[in-house]
């Protein structure tokens, strides 16, 4: 009985002595296996290539000259010429032509509508009536002063200057002739009545609308239809006012003048342009804007002599004005300057950061008259790391097959 506890720790004992000679066991077989990997671990061998790590870049060369910038402003359409008809007698309107309607097309001197001449020609007919009398009248009273010459004759050295004016009867043939005076100028009043019964158009024109009908009274003042010019439009175009100074206007003699063109991209084909000219600088702002106005003009708006697409009164269109040419600077696209006006040159195939001073910028260059030296190359790749000194090799001359290579971007291209 007492030897039982005895064989009890002593198995107890045996099993703490295993488990501690098989934690040896395995810590000596981990230093082993450590020391057998760091002895075979493989040695690290110099690689004489060295990495490339300058940026790839597309560049542009560029070179002074002379520029013309262009402005592309927005411009409305005007007629250069426009009436509203008015009649100059009443009456009634018995004839219209058939190009009397809104968008009817008519020529100079050609007759739109015609108002009742009958009671017009019987005033010519009273007028010429009462003329004739009067002319008689003349007639008679001269016949009398041929008869009074002769009593006066007899009469010689008897009567003073007055009563021999009356003997020859001066006071009534100047009375009549003044009758025949009148009447002559009541005849030319009731010719030209006559005429404005007549309502011509006063040059070749577009009718925009029209008030009256055959049949309708109208008085003088009243509105008939209105009327607008087809050898000529306006564009009146807003300039900022900073940039007026670019616009060329023509002389007192008309010469010179800034060339136009005019896109309108909602209603004509792609790549359909007018060409205008500049003609003046209106001499007031535009009340909401605060922009500078300057007149446009646009020969055969309508396109009646050509093929060109016609243009239509107020509508905003795309404005394109050509200015001055700028002397000695380099244009590069805008997108190319960059923060606080400067711009990325590759020199010795590192970048330099140039400070640029910009003479002026339209809606795609700007042009550049210092900062730049000619033949520079200028960065068109958007960089990540930007600093002076930064390496940057040519995608031209990382692949020469580029060029060979559809859609594949270049470098090295040059600026105009």
């Amino acid at each position: 009985m007492n030897d039982e506890p005895k064989k009890r720790l002593i198995w107890r004992a045996l099993r703490v002595l295993g488990n501690l000679v098989a934690c040896v066991a395995i810590l000596g077989a981990s230093v082993a296996a450590i020391i057998v990997i760091n002895r075979t671990e493989p040695t690290a061998e110099k690689i004489t290539a060295t990495r490339k790590s300058s940026a790839l870049v597309e560049t542009i060369v560029v070179h002074r000259g002379s520029y013309a910038p262009k402005l592309v402003v927005l411009g409305k359409v005007q007629p250069a010429q426009s009436i509203s008809l008015s009649p100059r007698v009443r009456g009634q309107v018995v004839e219209l032509s058939s190009e009397f309607v809104p968008g009817g097309m008519v020529q100079q001197g050609e007759l739109l509508l015609r108002i009742d001449p009958a009671d017009f020609e019987n005033a010519l007919a009273i007028s010429e009536s009462e003329l004739a009398q009067a002319q008689a009248s003349l007639d008679i009273e001269q016949g009398r002063q041929s008869l009074a010459k002769k009593e006066l004759e007899m009469l010689e050295g008897t009567i003073n200057d007055t009563n021999r004016a009356l003997v020859l009867r001066e006071p009534q043939i100047a009375s009549i002739r003044a009758e025949v005076s009148a009447a002559e100028g009541a005849i030319e009043r009731a010719k030209l009545d006559l005429e404005r019964t007549k309502i011509i158009a006063p040059f070749d024109a577009q009718i925009l609308s029209r008030s009256v009908n055959v049949g309708s009274q109208v008085a003088t003042g009243d509105d008939l239809g209105q009327l607008v010019g087809v050898d000529e439009y306006w564009i009146i175009a807003t300039v900022p006012v900073r940039s007026l100074r670019w616009v060329d206007f023509p002389d007192k003699a008309g010469e010179g003048g800034s060339s136009v063109r005019l896109r309108n991209p909602d209603s004509w084909p792609a790549g359909v342009e007018r060409e205008g000219k500049v003609a003046r600088m209106i001499g007031s702002l535009d009340q909401q804007t605060r922009l500078a106005r300057v007149l446009v003009t646009i020969p055969d708006p309508l396109g009646l002599d050509s093929d060109e697409p016609p243009l239509i009164l107020e509508t905003l269109i795309e404005t394109e004005i050509e200015g001055k040419p700028i002397d000695d600077v380099f244009r590069l696209p805008r997108k190319l300057v960059r923060d606080s006006d400067t711009v990325w040159v590759m020199k010795d195939d590192k970048l330099e950061i140039r400070d640029a001073e910009i003479v002026f910028q339209d809606a795609e260059y700007a042009y550049v008259s210092s900062g730049l030296d000619d033949g520079d190359e200028i960065v068109m790749t958007t960089l990540a790391t930007v600093a002076d000194g930064v390496g940057l090799r040519r995608i031209s001359d990382e692949d020469d097959g580029a060029a060979d290579t559809p859609g594949k971007p270049q470098g090295g291209g040059a600026a105009e």
